[in-house]
């Protein structure tokens, strides 16, 4: 799918060859710690199937991936307890937004006050 980097390492967890700390997973998205913390809590939901991006997810995703994309990011913000306190949510797309692995995954920081959107 519009040339999906086979080697990234978000489809290296999917084939689990290498390990994530899951918080949850099911048929179309799989959640886990971010191992590099930029808030109290910062975790990562991904698409099991191969988007580079949120434009390439948006293309090409079922109605069905779509939904249970957005709805594993209010059960992971729930999960971990900030649903009450608020919390962000970040999907970069393309090299301007410097994504940096080429698999569409959305950042889910909270547990404190995380400031203005862009310094």
């Amino acid at each position: 799918m519009d040339n999906y980097d086979e080697k990234n390492i978000f489809n290296k967890i999917l084939n689990k060859e290498i390990k994530c700390k899951e918080i949850e997973s099911d048929e179309y998205t799989l959640s886990f710690e971010d191992i590099n913390k930029q808030a109290p809590v910062h975790a990562l939901i991904i698409p099991k199937n191969k988007y580079k991006d949120f434009s390439s997810f948006s293309k090409n995703a079922s109605d069905k991936e779509i939904a249970n994309f957005c709805r594993s990011i209010f059960s992971v913000a729930k999960k971990k307890g900030i649903l009450n306190n608020g919390y962000r949510i970040i999907i970069n797309c393309g090299p301007d937004s410097n994504q940096e692995v080429p698999h569409l995954h959305a950042h889910v920081l909270g547990g404190k006050n995380l400031g203005p959107m862009l310094c």
